[in-house]
């Protein structure tokens, strides 16, 4: 998934040493070790996440009398900060929203290694698949700071009372609840059909459940090709939902037109016309954002069900903080890193909303919401259970590319989801051209 910019809306008083040290590493006010310098960090985000990441920066700046500010590039953070490295303006830090580009930077020779002081904080302070996923041929070069959630299916708690469904645990009990909400006379699913990134979210989570972590690990380098028998069955599994046309919203047509936001709003917003919208933890910002819903009570989610007997997968995604060998301020860049990795740099914005962050030494009693504990309480004991977002690690004219490759294979699946062998052999198709340049 590439996913949209949507505006979602101290040292935790218990750490391990290394975490201490690491703070104390940055000064205090009496010892500004980086007074005066500047530190230019290059982002995606916008609106309210660009101004929640800059009081982070801020409470660096304060630590340390550096003047760390950010920049955004939107969307396209791969090539303005790769125009920007060849013409000799590099950023400092840079915040990379998808794996294959963090190996992209790492493989040019654009990344610093970490210091041993953010190497120890990561290990100290993060699962070790967080490590592995900031890491290229055992070399780590990201924090991970800011995360998703990709795993939760959003719901009015209102509405499931009306239709006397009940939040599900397995894939086929929320067809059954969805089923429930037609008979209701409340069409169950909103998919954003238009936004191919949601079905292959929708695709990723059944397969990682269904087939095991250590297929879904070999079919997203590519190492299993996707007509595997395990690809068609979990494509199968999901055909059980296409399939059902009266529980999508708008029938599989109607779907093919909405995006993101639009599925949002069939759930949510002022004429509710559809039970359930599954996608990443940034659905609350828009529930809240745009439609004022109130998280836990107007607005619920549940963990995406297990598939024929499998684990309750858990997906994420999220933005690596890496060091830019040719920034300015490299040295200075590191030191920020270092901070990043910290619990209490993760607690500012914890406590602003609309984060989530997968550093397992910050307490979920920091966010300011029941609803977004509940989903960091999830993310961090997955542990290594946590699987990187596939198509963010496919190359992007694969798994990134709007109205091609896999998006379009998907939404045609979502239209006529009558032969997921022949979905595959086109799926992988198109994977092994990507793979291949």
């Amino acid at each position: 998934m590439r996913r949209q910019n949507t505006p979602l809306a101290s040292c935790i008083v218990l750490i391990l040493v290394s975490s201490a040290a690491t703070c104390d590493d940055l000064g205090d006010s009496g010892n500004k070790e980086l007074n005066g310098l500047n530190i230019s960090v290059a982002g995606a985000w916008t609106g309210s996440e660009q101004k929640n990441f800059q009081k982070v920066l801020d409470n660096f700046n304060d630590k340390t009398g550096a003047k760390a500010y950010f920049v955004s590039t939107g969307n396209n953070v791969s090539p303005v900060v790769g125009r920007k490295i060849e013409t000799g303006n590099a950023p400092d830090v840079a915040l990379l929203p998808q794996l294959s580009v963090l190996e992209q930077f790492a493989d040019n020779g654009w990344l610093e290694p970490l210091s041993a002081t953010a190497r120890a904080a990561v290990n100290d302070n993060y699962a070790n698949v967080w490590r592995e996923y900031g890491s290229r041929h055992g070399t780590l070069y990201g924090v991970y700071f800011k995360v998703a959630h990709k795993s939760t299916v959003w719901y009015s708690p209102e509405t499931f009372a009306r239709a006397g469904a009940w939040r599900p645990s397995t894939f086929e009990e929320m067809l059954s609840a969805g089923q429930a909400m037609s008979d209701s006379g409340l069409d169950a699913f909103a998919i954003a059909g238009k936004d191919g990134w949601t079905l292959t979210d929708w695709f990723e989570n059944v397969y990682l459940s269904q087939a095991g972590p250590e297929k879904y690990d070999a079919l997203a380098a590519h190492e299993l090709k996707w007509t595997d028998p395990s690809i068609v069955d979990a494509l199968a599994e999901l055909g059980k939902l296409f399939n059902k046309k009266h529980l999508i919203a708008g029938g599989p047509d109607g779907a093919l037109n909405i995006d993101f936001p639009g599925s949002v709003k069939k759930v949510f917003g002022p004429k509710p016309e559809a039970g359930m919208v599954y996608e990443g933890d940034f659905v609350a910002g828009v529930a809240q954002g745009q439609y004022d819903k109130s998280m836990g009570k107007d607005a619920d989610f549940f963990p995406f069900p297990a598939v024929k007997g499998g684990a309750v997968p858990v997906i994420s995604g999220g933005d690596a903080a890496v060091v830019l060998k040719d920034g300015r301020n490299a040295a200075a860049g590191m030191k920020l890193v270092e901070y990043l990795a910290t619990p209490e740099a993760a607690a500012v914005w914890a406590k602003l909303g609309g984060f989530l962050s997968p550093n397992k030494q910050l307490s979920i009693h920091t966010y300011n919401k029941i609803t977004t504990r509940a989903m960091a309480d999830s993310l961090v004991n997955a542990d290594d259970r946590v699987r990187f977002d596939m198509s963010d690690q496919a190359p992007a004219s694969f798994g990134g590319t709007d109205g091609a490759s896999e998006w379009k294979i998907l939404q045609d699946f979502l239209r006529d989801p009558s032969d997921p062998k022949a979905t595959a052999m086109k799926l992988e198709d198109a994977a092994a051209n990507a793979y291949r340049n």
